[in-house]
C-alpha cells in the first residue's frame, strides 16, 4: 500500500482491522437486535457491562498517558490506538449498561460522574507504570486475558455483547500480538533489558488472581449463558504468558498472584484510580451540564 503524504496513510485505513475503535469501519451493532435478553436480571447485565466497560476505559486512559514518552514515534501511534481500540469498546459497554440499568444514564454520565467506589474495573487496570518495560508487561497479561474473555463473549446470549465482543477480538488480537513482540524484544536483549524486563513481569504478576475469581454477578449470567465464568480462562491465559516468556528468555515468576478475589469489582479501589478519575472527569465535574 502507498500513500501521497503521511496524513492518508494515517486516515486510509478501512482494510486495516488494527486501526482504531470508533473510524473507519462499520458500526459493529448495525442490524443488532437491543431488546435486553428474556429473563435476564437488568440490575446484573447492567453490573457486568460496567466491569467489562470500566476495565477498558481505565486501561485506555493509562495508556495515553505514555503518547509522548514511548520509546519510537511508530510505538506512539501503536500505544494511542490500542488506546482508542479500548475507549471505543468502553462506550459502547457503558452504553450498553446505562440501557440495562433504565435509569437515564449514558456513557457519559457513568464515566464522568461516578465516584471511585463506583467503578468495578479489575486493579491491573488502573496500575501506573513505572517504565516501558512495566507498561508491554502489563498490556500482555491485559490483553491475553481479555482476549480469552472476548473470544468466548462473542457467543453471549445478548446479541449486543455478542457484537461488541466480536469486534473486539479482532483488535485485542493486535494488542496482544504488539505487547508480546515487545516483551520478547526486551527480554531476549541485553542483560539490562533482560533484567528490567523480568522485573516488569514481577512487578505485574501479582495482580493476575484477580482477573481469574468470578464475581457472583459473573457466575449467575454465564449459567444464562450470557455472561463469561473468568475461572475458565486461566489455561488459555497460562499457555500463551508461558509460551511468550519462554522465547523471551523470561522467568515465570514466583511471588504469589493477588490480590483479594473480586477486590476491583466490589468497587474496592486505591489512590491510583483516585488519580485516574480527577484527571479525567475535571472538565466535566467543573461544569455540570456542560456540551463540547
Amino acid at each position: 500500500m502507498s500513500f501521497d503524504d503521511a496524513y492518508h496513510s494515517l486516515t486510509d485505513h478501512d482494510d486495516d482491522a488494527r486501526w482504531a475503535y470508533g473510524t473507519g469501519f462499520a458500526d459493529p451493532l448495525a442490524g443488532v437486535p437491543t431488546a435486553l435478553p428474556e429473563g435476564v436480571d437488568r440490575a446484573d447485565l447492567a453490573a457486568y457491562c460496567l466491569m467489562l466497560g470500566d476495565d477498558a476505559l481505565v486501561m485506555s486512559h493509562r495508556l495515553q498517558q505514555w503518547i509522548t514518552r514511548a520509546p519510537e514515534i511508530e510505538d506512539e501511534l501503536a500505544v494511542a490506538n490500542i488506546g482508542l481500540d479500548l475507549l471505543g469498546q468502553a462506550r459502547l459497554l457503558l452504553t450498553r449498561a446505562g440501557e440495562a440499568e433504565g435509569a437515564g444514564r449514558g456513557e457519559d454520565e457513568l464515566a464522568y460522574l461516578r465516584d471511585p467506589g463506583d467503578f468495578r474495573n479489575v486493579w491491573l487496570a488502573e496500575r501506573a507504570d513505572a517504565d516501558f518495560g512495566q507498561l508491554v508487561a502489563r498490556l500482555l497479561v491485559f490483553s491475553t486475558w481479555r482476549l480469552a474473555l472476548l473470544d468466548r463473549l462473542a457467543t453471549s446470549g445478548d446479541p449486543v455483547l455478542a457484537a461488541i465482543a466480536a469486534k473486539g477480538v479482532k483488535e485485542v488480537s493486535y494488542h496482544r500480538e504488539y505487547a508480546a513482540g515487545w516483551v520478547v524484544r526486551l527480554g531476549d536483549g541485553t542483560d539490562l533489558s533482560h533484567a528490567r524486563m523480568q522485573a516488569a513481569i514481577d512487578a505485574v504478576w501479582p495482580l493476575t488472581g484477580e482477573l481469574f475469581a468470578p464475581h457472583p454477578t459473573e457466575l449467575r449470567l454465564a449459567e444464562q449463558g450470557v455472561a463469561v465464568d473468568p475461572s475458565e480462562l486461566r489455561d488459555e491465559f497460562d499457555g500463551v504468558l508461558t509460551e511468550v516468556l519462554r522465547v523471551a528468555t523470561l522467568g515465570r515468576p514466583t511471588v504469589p498472584a493477588g490480590p483479594a478475589p473480586g477486590r476491583g469489582r466490589d468497587g474496592v479501589h486505591g489512590d491510583e484510580l483516585t488519580e485516574i478519575l480527577d484527571e479525567m472527569q475535571g472538565l466535566a465535574r467543573a461544569t455540570p451540564g456542560g456540551a463540547w
